[in-house]
């Protein structure tokens, strides 16, 4: 970074500041960026001696506040991960041209985890309302159309989550009510919410569907109990939608009431025949302070998990983001963003979105150098990760075949090849012992692994196919 004071080109401000929305929204819940974040307008950034000003704007005093108390922590590590450099968050009020005023909004309320404590001392019935859709003022999150089956990365870790989310979404209500998905964050359900939304939608074009997250369930009831309006609540949620779509479900544990009314929401729901699908980071086994009678709805359906993806699977997510975004993504700086980032799709993710802000910013095209500054990763680290999952990754590049092949039975030459090199490269460049590296290519006894080592040793003298394949892994190694 350059020492001396410089300024980011206007033209780049819409282009840094979508990045930095995308970093956010990994830790900022949807509502919250949306109702908060998302507004703000970006004025401008300054580096001098090395660190970064960064100008935002709000719409109101109100906004301002809110931000600068909340979020402006998240904000400026946002943006010291997009440009590799500290940076300090200046809040200023400018309301754009056109805008409209920021309905009110009465901060002396307290947050809705409070409300719901104190709702329980409410009367349970009101007088009876006229049966229409609640209407929230909380901005509800809307489905992405993005987000298909279709753009969807499939592989061993996810493949009947994948499959299970298919045939809701084909014959809703008809074999998984509910469906029940879980992994921890950042693995894709909220991405299968989306698709089985639109793939619903796009065979039912009048169908209404619901997608909200299990905190807007709660702060939506927590407001009819104020407003005594729980009669219109119920009948939105019971009786204007034929598929809901609920994420995050283990946030009503501990919550009474809110379980309470989801628990005669649900029957309702599975009575009429409607689908219903949740998320969770966990299983309901699992969900402490959850009510069992709850748990036990969960189990009546299918409850499916989703594995952190093999790197196979990761790479492919890298590839097809890039090609997305329109950007240029060298297979070895994918291969190596895939071996050093394992249990996280949306930060695999967002690694290529600060590589592509860092990009566009210097001018520069993506490198392997890039990403190994942007993981913090020496060369004197690189060596040490070899594993025998990205040994396989890499001759299954090279040779334009699956992993699962060269773990599979198959003795065509085709596959026994390259099985031989991956294993005999595994032997090399890991501490693995026979028997262990065996296990990974299909359960071969060990003597199968040292006549495959003993193979390729004798070929890298012989056959000069044999050594042009293994110095071209190697190097992509």
């Amino acid at each position: 970074m350059a020492r001396n004071a410089f300024e980011i080109d206007p033209s780049q401000f819409p282009e840094l500041w979508k990045a930095a929305l995308q970093v956010i929204q990994q830790r900022v819940t949807p509502e919250q960026v949306k109702a908060w974040i998302s507004s703000l307008r970006f004025l401008g950034a300054q580096n001098d001696q090395g660190a970064w000003a960064i100008r935002l704007a709000a719409s109101t005093e109100w906004q301002k506040n809110w931000v600068a108390e909340h979020h402006e922590k998240v904000i400026s590590e946002a943006f010291t991960q997009i440009l590799g450099a500290p940076a300090r968050l200046s809040l200023e009020v400018s309301p754009s041209e056109g805008s409209e005023p920021a309905p009110s909004q009465d901060f002396s309320q307290p947050p809705p985890s409070a409300l719901e404590t104190l709702s329980e001392s409410l009367p349970q019935s009101f007088p009876a309302m006229d049966a229409e859709v609640f209407p929230s003022n909380r901005s509800s999150p809307q489905i992405d159309p993005t987000h298909t089956f279709d753009t969807y990365v499939v592989g061993a870790s996810n493949q009947f989550a994948h499959a299970s989310a298919i045939a809701v979404a084909e014959k809703p209500a008809q074999e998984y009510n509910p469906l029940f998905l879980y992994s921890p964050p950042g693995l894709g359900k909220t991405h299968l919410l989306h698709a089985i939304a639109n793939h619903f939608r796009s065979r039912n074009p009048q169908a209404k569907i619901a997608y909200l997250s299990a905190e807007q369930f709660v702060n939506e009831m927590v407001e009819a109990l104020k407003t005594q309006q729980m009669t219109r609540f119920r009948n939105k949620y019971r009786n204007s939608f034929d598929m809901i779509l609920i994420d995050d479900i283990q946030f009503l544990a501990g919550k009474e009431r809110s379980e309470e009314e989801f628990f005669h929401t649900f029957n309702a729901l599975h009575s009429s025949k409607r689908q219903i699908v949740v998320t969770s980071d966990r299983p309901p086994k699992e969900i402490e302070k959850l009510e069992e009678r709850v748990k036990t709805r969960f189990l009546c359906g299918l409850v499916s998990d989703i594995q952190a993806p093999e790197i196979e699977t990761r790479i492919a997510i890298l590839k097809q983001k890039a090609e997305r975004d329109d950007v240029y993504l060298p297979d070895e700086v994918a291969t190596f963003l895939a071996t050093h980032i394992k249990s996280n799709v949306r930060e695999l993710e967002g690694t290529l979105i600060k590589l592509k802000a860092q990009a566009s910013l210097t001018g520069a095209e993506i490198s392997l150098e890039m990403a190994q500054k942007e993981l913090r990763i020496s060369d004197e680290q690189l060596t040490p990760a070899l594993t025998v999952e990205t040994i396989q990754a890499a001759v299954a590049r090279h040779y334009q075949l699956k992993i699962h092949d060269l773990k599979g039975a198959s003795r065509a030459r085709s596959v026994a090849r390259p099985r031989q090199i991956a294993i005999y490269l595994t032997r090399k460049y890991t501490e693995l012992g026979l028997k262990e590296i065996g296990a990974h290519f299909g359960g071969r006894d060990h003597s199968t692994v040292l006549h495959a080592c003993e193979t390729i040793e004798t070929g890298l003298e012989a056959d000069p196919s044999i050594r042009e394949a293994v110095e071209g892994i190697q190097n992509l190694l």
